[in-house]
């Protein structure tokens, strides 16, 4: 079987490019296409992949600033070529999805999520993007556009599937289309179990603002606990201008150390709503419990009581309340780590194998 992937830009190495890794695991011989290549950013893990690139990665500035180029987009993943493959596997979370195929082709996608600037975060994109305001006034018509396209590029796919039962049920309701779920994968095996209670709370993730770091910055802020976080992004400067001694920003850490941060932590405190979230499963990994706030992904990785607590609502009160249940709370190292390998790697191989059967 000749097999392509689709992945939209290769300009860093989060965690759909640490999914990505895993799919050319399986498949090593797959071309990866994409929008946009940059070896360094990526870390050079996949120099071993035939990698073929659109026009837009020669254009100027595009590597680092593909956001202002959403309407080449579509044209860009339509130029590709995929007449000598049985099947194509495109990891989307906007234009991947768009790509054309014979009919003899299987394209499958695996939906990260319906692009959230076109649907349910359309008005907030328009008003965050960082043009003039006369600029905006003219976008409305492109993402109307572009969310056009979106929906027709969903028909062009044979079978969806999608990164948890959140991310499904948006499928349905905006493409009316069935999904399968796959959870992404955790590498359990780089984790390991502390007995040791640990000495202060952790989050972990880019410093952006949907992440709510500022949220749980204030809170220990109040309380006056130890709080270590792990991450680097456009918030940082104006996070760390609110924190308080007791929070230290340990920025970009090496694999070892994050393990090492999480083994001895009391608690990670993730107060987003993510389409899946792979931080609370290395946190349970690790033998640590989750503090999480109750939607989207978190409610589908995180076992109320057994291996951590949710909140209910995005305020400092709200967040302070389940502090202090978590204190008065025991939780067992095994039972996290069990829920943990519940999605490890070779759960995720295997479940990509009998889909790709199906």
């Amino acid at each position: 079987m000749r097999i392509a992937f689709v992945h939209e830009y290769l300009n860093q190495f989060g965690g759909a490019e640490r999914m990505l890794q895993v799919l050319c695991a399986l498949y090593p011989k797959a071309p990866i296409y994409t929008l946009i290549y940059d070896r360094n950013a990526t870390g050079g893990v996949f120099d071993d992949k035939v990698i073929h690139t659109s026009f837009l990665q020669k254009m100027p500035l595009a590597k680092k600033h593909h956001r202002a180029f959403p309407l080449l987009m579509p044209l860009a993943m339509e130029q590709f070529d995929f007449s000598e493959y049985d099947t194509v596997i495109s990891v989307s979370a906007s234009f991947a999805k768009g790509v054309l195929t014979k009919p003899g082709t299987r394209h499958i996608c695996y939906c990260l999520t319906p692009p959230r600037f076109l649907w349910d975060d359309s008005q907030k994109f328009v008003e965050e993007f960082g043009y003039s305001r006369l600029f905006k006034k003219f976008l409305p018509p492109f993402i109307t556009y572009l969310r056009m396209w979106d929906q027709e590029a969903s028909k062009r796919v044979d079978d969806f599937w999608a990164i948890s039962d959140f991310i499904r049920e948006r499928i349905g309701k905006y493409y009316r289309r069935p999904a399968s779920v796959i959870y992404p994968p955790v590498n359990v095996s780089k984790f390991r179990v502390s007995e040791n209670e640990g000495e202060y709370f952790f989050m972990a993730g880019r410093l952006v603002s949907y992440k709510r770091f500022d949220l749980a910055i204030r809170v220990f802020n109040r309380l006056g606990l130890p709080l270590k976080i792990v991450g680097v992004g456009p918030e940082s400067g104006k996070l760390k201008k609110i924190a308080g001694r007791n929070i230290e920003f340990l920025g970009l850490v090496s694999d070892e150390r994050l393990a090492e941060l999480y083994a001895c932590s009391k608690a990670l405190v993730f107060p987003q709503e993510e389409d899946f979230g792979i931080v609370p499963l290395e946190s349970m990994a690790s033998g640590k419990p989750v503090i999480a706030y109750g939607a989207g992904g978190a409610l589908e990785t995180v076992v109320e009581g057994k291996t951590g607590i949710f909140f209910d609502q995005l305020t400092e009160k709200s967040l302070v309340d389940a502090i202090e249940r978590f204190k008065k709370m025991s939780f067992d190292p095994k039972d996290c780590r069990t829920q943990a390998e519940k999605f490890d790697i070779e759960v995720f191989k295997n479940n990509i194998l009998e889909n790709i059967k199906a």
